[in-house]
């Protein structure tokens, strides 16, 4: 069976349905998995991706025939999350990765997601952001220095560029704009010096952005066209992937894992230009888009090439996602209401 052969629904219609739609595995990411050794653990399994990410690898170990644990560690401050990751077979620790002791009494293990960070909110607190996105990850690498580890990085560590340009390749000079983007870059700087040191399998993955129903930029323009408030167009091109391929790469680069850490920038591969989406979007909703400010020539962009050649192309098109994002909009369906900020062109988030 194919990649593309699996069956994606017209519309998704509940919450139920979209996270079974989001953690179905693909049979690349299951020959994947049947190949790896060991358990997995997820740092930081509580945010917006990391619940899907544990169901996602769950599904595709038990379709493997593996036994291998999948197991998540977080603060899960927000109710409900550490029950459910339970009821799908997921084995949870709760804790504060920032307390040294948290970390040295977690259990070893040869696979190692590396979620935990800190973007929102930033502004005001730069000391947390720079502890969560710097010093945290030196002693994860310390700590599971023998293991093969994956962490997530953003395409934010980019410099804005020429939007009839080909977008950053994972070559590309970076210039992270502003202190969320420059500890994102030092995240990656640490996470570089020991897998040198200790030859630990590292990949970086620069991700630009994840498209969940109950969050996203797609989602972010459809709110607003959707409420009648108005488009921003500061930022006016994006590249954006549906979450289930974003976590399915995740899981699959851990094949890819090396020292000098592997790179991959993981979007879609198309670039968006905000104001046909906001347009496309109404004509799905019904309403007339309201717009505020002109597009520069520069936006964050990301060039996608390699993830395309070596797991994609994304299942989900853009088309697609759209009709899935309009449909859940205007049905009332639940919002994590976390903005993503695409917009900002400072860096401030």
């Amino acid at each position: 069976m194919s990649e593309s052969s699996l069956a994606l629904p017209a519309l998704i219609e509940s919450e139920e349905q979209l996270d079974d739609v989001l953690t179905e595995p693909t049979p690349g990411l299951v020959e994947s998995l049947s190949g790896l050794d060991g358990d997995i653990i997820i740092l930081g399994v509580a945010g917006k991706m990391g619940p899907t990410l544990a169901r996602l690898a769950r599904r595709a170990l038990d379709q493997a025939g593996s036994t291998s644990r999948v197991i998540g560690v977080a603060r899960f401050s927000e109710p409900g999350i550490r029950e459910q990751l339970e009821r799908r077979g997921i084995e949870t620790l709760a804790g504060d990765l920032l307390e040294p002791e948290v970390l040295a009494g977690l259990p070893d293990a040869p696979n190692v997601l590396y979620l935990a960070g800190r973007k929102f909110g930033s502004t005001g607190q730069e000391e947390l952001t720079w502890a969560m996105n710097t010093c945290l990850p030196a002693r994860v690498a310390e700590r599971y220095r023998k293991s093969r580890l994956v962490a997530l990085s953003t395409g934010n560590v980019y410099p804005l560029t020429l939007v009839g340009g080909p977008g950053p390749d994972e070559s590309h000079p970076l210039g992270p704009v502003g202190e969320y983007a420059q500890s994102c870059l030092g995240r990656e700087r640490v996470l570089q010096y020991f897998s040198g040191h200790y030859k630990t399998p590292v990949v970086l993955v620069r991700l630009n952005y994840a498209v969940d129903l109950r969050y996203g930029v797609l989602v972010d323009v459809a709110r607003k066209v959707h409420d009648g408030e108005p488009v921003s167009l500061a930022m006016g091109y994006a590249n954006v992937i549906w979450q289930g391929d974003a976590n399915t790469a995740i899981l699959r680069s851990l094949s890819y894992a090396a020292s000098p850490p592997f790179i991959l920038n993981l979007t879609g591969t198309e670039t968006l230009s905000i104001r046909q989406v906001a347009e496309q979007l109404g004509w799905l909703l019904g309403r007339k888009p309201l717009f505020e400010g002109q597009e520069e020539p520069t936006a964050l962009l990301s060039n996608a090439r390699r993830y395309k050649e070596l797991l994609g192309p994304p299942r989900v098109s853009t088309e697609l996602l759209m009709r899935w994002v309009a449909h859940w909009v205007s049905t009332g369906g639940r919002l994590l209401n976390k903005p993503t900020h695409f917009e900002a062109r400072d860096g401030r988030f």
